[in-house]
């Protein structure tokens, strides 16, 4: 564990983004005016599209790129004047980017040989890390004989033991097979509790960095659009693009003015009037997760909710729900996540064609603006 992560400054971040901007070429802006706190001993995911600026916001941590405007903070020092191999940080990368020609314990071991550590310190330090990473009985294997996933542990293990106060991670999943990579999603939160330093991982996979990190950045063309936990961003975006981007969503467009007392009246093709909780005025989305719709055949008489007629569309079937999607009348379809709890197969069994009533609750709507 590091001697931050032992001795943290209460309620004083570890990292501070201050009005940083990168600009390549004098007219790229792949950073605009960002301003982020990470705390000391967070789980933190940059996450979003390819192109948003995620990595160059990491890189900008670790050193290797240079803001054009603003500070980057680390542990209270400014590391403007700060080299990377300086900083009280560690990276691993995509690639892995472990040496073919050492063994486990020499490519763990080679940072604390650069930095001339006693032998004797080396070797307890390489045991600790690689017990960290369940790789303690492999330290004489070759990385061509492990599996990707345990190469990954090695690149781990080799950021660990220099005891960094942040560990940045680079898409480190992201070469990794579906199966592998819900795993190694577990043992990183469990590494992460276990030595109790800071995390910051970018990822374009929205479930990846839903089921690690404790705040998420969500970016888009070089700015955060929302800073929040995993459950607030779902719950609650910000604005059309952290909707879209966090999970699947529906999204009828309307119009809406303002109602008084934090409510707006919307209007939508297919639904008509409704008054909703919301500030946004104007033309709006009025945003549903499918797993917050139902179907029946009968017409709901419950005033709490927002009722419409659809016709079945495309049918997905993934065993334990399926996706189906109904023609509202308003150009695009509508999806309900539709779950299987039954074994009689005949019940879940839309056809093409049919006709239900689908509804959600007004509580369940949201009302989006740009």
């Amino acid at each position: 564990m590091s001697e931050a992560a032992k001795n943290p400054s209460a309620g004083e971040p570890i990292i501070r983004i201050e009005n940083v901007s990168k600009i390549f070429g004098g007219t790229v802006k792949a950073v605009d005016n960002v301003n982020l706190e990470v705390a000391r001993g967070e789980f933190f995911a940059l996450l979003g599209p390819s192109g948003c600026g995620k990595t160059t916001l990491l890189r900008m941590l670790a050193g290797f790129e240079v803001p054009t405007h603003g500070r980057v903070i680390i542990d209270g020092q400014d590391m403007s004047k700060v080299a990377p191999n300086k900083r009280p940080i560690n990276m691993v990368f995509q690639s892995y980017a472990v040496f073919p020609h050492m063994s486990v314990e020499q490519n763990v071991a080679y940072g604390l040989k650069m930095d001339r550590r006693p032998a004797k310190e080396i070797r307890e330090r390489v045991a600790e890390a690689l017990d960290l990473v369940k790789l303690g009985s492999l330290g004489k294997r070759m990385p061509d004989e492990m599996s990707g996933g345990q190469r990954q542990r090695v690149a781990l293990a080799r950021a660990l033991v220099k005891r960094p106060s942040v560990l940045l991670l680079d898409e480190p999943l992201s070469a990794l097979d579906a199966k592998l990579r819900e795993a190694m999603q577990l043992e990183l939160v469990r590494l992460q509790k276990t030595v109790g330093i800071t995390f910051v991982i970018v990822t374009h996979d929205q479930s990846e960095a839903l089921s690690m990190a404790n705040r998420i950045a969500v970016m888009n063309a070089g700015t955060v659009q929302q800073v929040a936990p995993p459950a607030t961003l779902y719950e609650a975006p910000a604005n059309r693009f952290v909707a879209d981007f966090i999970g699947k969503i529906n999204m009828i467009e309307g119009d809406a003015v303002a109602a008084g007392e934090g409510e707006v009246k919307v209007t939508a093709p297919a639904i008509g009037e409704v008054t909703l909780a919301g500030n946004a005025t104007g033309k709006v989305a009025l945003a549903v997760r499918p797993e917050k719709i139902f179907v029946d055949e009968k017409e709901p008489t419950d005033p709490k909710l927002i009722k419409v007629k659809g016709k079945v569309g495309e049918v997905a079937y993934f065993g334990s729900y399926s996706n189906v999607f109904f023609d509202i009348g308003t150009g695009a379809p509508l999806q309900a996540d539709i779950s299987n709890v039954s074994s009689d197969i005949e019940e879940f069994t839309f056809k093409a064609g049919e006709e239900y009533w689908v509804y959600w609750r007004k509580a369940d709507t949201l009302v989006l603006g740009d």
